[in-house]
């Protein structure tokens, strides 16, 4: 790995610098009232969807119109969600149902690796297929909306965000273009895909309404306050691809957003989503995440959930009927609603009835829909060996090769005692005994907490994904003991184990296998980014055993300094969250079968202190004690983009991998696919979902050659970043990946295509996206953001 102090000098000097109005404190701090909510235009792939919708809700009473804005509770269900049916007019109801990584709280489902695990895959193609899948099983269950993928927010500006695991890292480009692929996937299959959270739904640490102890007064969420060019160009960017890609549904977030409840802030529903990235589908509520009526309405929320009856329901109607909201706003809502059934072809008569395959009550018979596609176990196999990622590997220590001799460690090889929890029992938590947050001490659940420092947060099982509403069910877990023991048999290999300990036996073992993991869940922030016993576990061991390979199966960064420098610590997997194929997988990766391929989609630190004030979630002062202020004073710089800034050596740095063979990269090429005589400096073209069409035009193509200089076949992920020539900017910008496959000695192409908004820069004067013409973008092609291989410019 090449830490490119010279590549960071050189980019602190290339192309030319220019200057623009910053000072938008017009927004940061508040939220500007937008008004009307404007209608839908059936841009895109919606004009068909929009007309069959128009034609049905001109058909409906003022009282049904309202009944699909509103969930409803049905004791018969197992929907997370439900809209009532309107049976004369032969709508079936709505069910929706969680999750990102498979359907949560049903049985014969798989369990997919979780957004973070892809995220580690840099695999555009497999962030289709998976989320195709996942469609699948959703409709054979007769579910409408699957509430993800993708999940988009949180990004993970906060280090310890328990939700940062759903997400698939830390860069927009990377979230928005595998969040992309994600909702094409979901909703080619015939299902309502969900993005969420929008938008600055960064920690969970007052992510709802409660009442001070003390006082007895409501404590309100916590308000993200972020400037306006924040919001466009980090935290709304990846929520413009997934609108882009078609996306029939969006999820306000728990937290206010500069002031105002995210679910009736007009100026980020009507104005940011409806307006400016002409978003054709319906707003959702989170749920409980509505805390007003008439507001939330005309500020651009079209369906609230659970329980509509709240602020809406009769209180909507009689607001219509009294003059408080035009009936087109109704229109407006159902209309979107509508809109978004037909356009993933919900109104099929060969659909499984709504809701069929899903339950409440375990204790009385239902039926029992097997929702898997036999077909899909080669992908659930393949997703979860892509997102590991190989981040050191002394003397060749793996892969292994038939030993003689193994010892297996680790409170994390096993699977948990028990996994009714995840049956549903308790769907807060991935398992009983497989999550050790306690609810007394964290404030576990849909109030959102903060767990203590001395809190545990290592799983008592392996960890094959998080906990909260993106927990898994799967059918089976494949265990790392498992799958190990299986190959051993094969290979006639003996096995010593202590999963409880670290007693390691006098025999000469060939290496000695630790697995451990860090645990994360919605509802509470993580705790800390290390844990003293599991570090203990590792060095104990390592003191006693000179080839010590270390598997953590991480929900999100982990710090590693204290034991990674051991000298007998010889190989680290992170492993993030397979899925249900966890064990097999990481044995197919330990014995070489497969390469690891996988990138860190996040830096990981060398302390916490390297994190700033981005470490942990924001509390309140005696001042704001009521109103929680969480000021995103940072702007853009999270992540690699701070660790840059700052000129803070990482650990490991964001993109970094290793595989078991060498890559030589050559032959960058940069040439533009528009006439620049032509090329205006603000957008010029039609408004489509997204945004200005303009913006997704190619406008230059990058390539690079690859060969495979090892011995080994394995995959290899080729990284373009961008540096935008103009004061504010980070250093660098991911802009461009690309995966390939290459057998040893072989080469391939790489390419990257540049679009508009990639080179843009959001202008606040003009409230448009900006070209600086005439400037030099210099570009850089490398294995990670700190190892730069090849560079060239792009000239505007």
């Amino acid at each position: 790995m090449v830490q490119s102090k010279a590549c960071l000098l050189l980019l602190g000097v290339a192309g030319v610098q220019a200057s623009i109005l910053q000072d938008d404190s017009y927004f940061y701090g508040q939220s500007p009232p937008v008004y009307p909510t404007p209608n839908m235009t059936g841009a895109g792939e919606w004009g068909y969807a929009l007309s069959k919708a128009q034609d049905l809700v001109a058909h409906m009473s003022l009282e049904e119109k309202v009944s699909i804005t509103a969930g409803v509770t049905d004791d018969t269900s197992g929907c997370g969600g439900n809209i009532p049916a309107i049976n004369r007019l032969g709508f079936p109801g709505m069910c929706l149902q969680d999750g990102p990584n498979g359907i949560k709280g049903a049985e014969l489902v798989n369990g997919y690796p979780s957004g973070i695990h892809i995220g580690s895959s840099w695999n555009k193609s497999l962030a289709y297929y998976q989320a195709h899948a996942i469609g699948g099983e959703f409709r054979r269950k007769g579910v409408t909306l699957a509430l993800g993928p993708p999940v988009l927010g949180p990004l993970g500006r906060i280090a310890l965000g328990g939700r940062n695991w759903e997400g698939y890292g830390k860069d927009p480009y990377l979230s928005g273009i595998l969040g992309s692929e994600a909702v094409r996937g979901v909703q080619d299959n015939g299902v309502i895909a969900c993005a969420k959270h929008f938008v600055g739904n960064e920690q969970e640490l007052h992510r709802n309404p409660r009442p001070d102890p003390v006082t007895n007064k409501t404590v309100e969420t916590s308000s993200s306050n972020m400037d306006d060019r924040t919001m466009h160009e980090l935290y709304m960017w990846p929520f413009a691809d997934a609108v882009h890609a078609g996306v029939a549904s969006v999820m306000c977030a728990y937290q206010r957003l500069n002031n105002s409840y995210s679910c009736h802030n007009s100026k980020l529903l009507n104005g940011l989503l409806k307006t400016e990235l002409n978003f054709q589908g319906f707003v959702l509520s989170d749920w409980f995440a509505q805390h007003t009526g008439i507001a939330s309405a005309m500020a651009g929320l079209d369906m609230v959930m659970p329980d509509g009856d709240l602020y809406w329901g009769a209180n909507l109607t009689n607001a219509v009927r009294n003059g408080s909201i035009p009936v087109s706003q109704i229109n407006n809502m159902a209309t979107r609603i509508m809109a978004a059934w037909y356009l993933s072809g919900q109104d099929n008569q060969n659909l499984p009835p709504v809701g069929i395959g899903i339950t409440a009550d375990y204790k009385k018979p239902h039926p029992v829909i097997d929702a898997r596609d036999p077909g899909d176990e080669a992908l659930l196999l393949e997703g979860a060996i892509q997102g590991h990622v190989l981040v050191k590997n002394v003397g060749n220590a793996l892969p292994l090769s038939k030993p003689r001799i193994l010892l297996i460690y680790g409170y994390d090889a096993r699977v948990a005692n028990t996994n009714l929890a995840m049956a549903g029992v308790n769907g807060w938590t991935q398992g009983l005994e497989a999550h050790d947050y306690k609810s007394v001490i964290c404030g576990f659940g849909p109030t959102g907490g903060h767990c203590p420092p001395f809190a545990p947060i290592a799983a008592k099982g392996t960890l094959i994904g998080g906990g909260g509403s993106a927990a898994i069910t799967p059918t089976y877990i494949s265990s790392p003991f498992q799958a190990l023991e299986a190959r051993a048999r094969r290979d006639r290999t003996q096995l010593f184990w202590d999963l409880e300990g670290s007693q390691v036996t006098n025999v000469e073992a060939e290496a000695c296998l630790v697995f451990v993991n860090t645990a994360s869940s919605e509802g509470v922030d993580r705790p800390a980014l290390r844990d003293d016993y599991t570090d203990g576990l590792i060095l104990d061991i390592a003191s006693q055993c000179n080839n010590t390979v270390v598997v953590i199966h991480n929900a999100g960064v982990r710090l590693v300094d204290q034991w990674i420098d051991h000298p007998n610590v010889t190989a680290v997997i992170f492993a993030h969250l397979p899925g249900q194929d966890s064990g097999e997988s990481i044995t197919q990766i330990l014995y070489g079968d497969v390469s690891p391929s996988g990138k860190l989609p996040y830096t990981v630190p060398h302390n916490e202190s390297d994190y700033g004030a981005l470490l942990n979630p924001v509390t309140y002062t005696d001042w704001d004690r009521y109103f929680p202020q969480d000021n995103f004073t940072e702007g853009v710089f999270i992540d690699y983009r701070a660790f840059d800034r700052n000129g803070i050596v990482p650990r490991f740095e964001f993109g970094f991998g290793m595989t078991y063979t060498t890559f030589k990269y050559s032959n960058l090429s940069v040439r533009h696919t528009v006439d620049l005589s032509e090329l205006p400096e603000y957008p010029t073209g039609p408004m489509i979902p997204g945004g200005n069409a303009d913006l997704w035009n190619t406008i230059a193509v990058a390539t690079a050659d690859i060969t495979n200089t090892g011995r080994m076949e394995a995959a290899e992920i080729a990284q373009l970043y961008i540096q935008i020539p103009i004061e504010g900017q980070p250093l660098l910008q991911l802009r461009g990946f690309d995966k390939v496959t290459i057998p040893p000695g072989e080469r391939r192409t790489v390419e990257f295509n540049i679009r508009r908004r990639d080179i843009s820069i959001w202008d606040v004067a003009s409230q448009n996206w900006k070209l600086i013409l005439g400037a030099q973008y210099p570009i850089f092609v490398g294995a990670s953001s700190r190892n730069i291989i090849l560079n060239g410019t792009l000239e505007l």
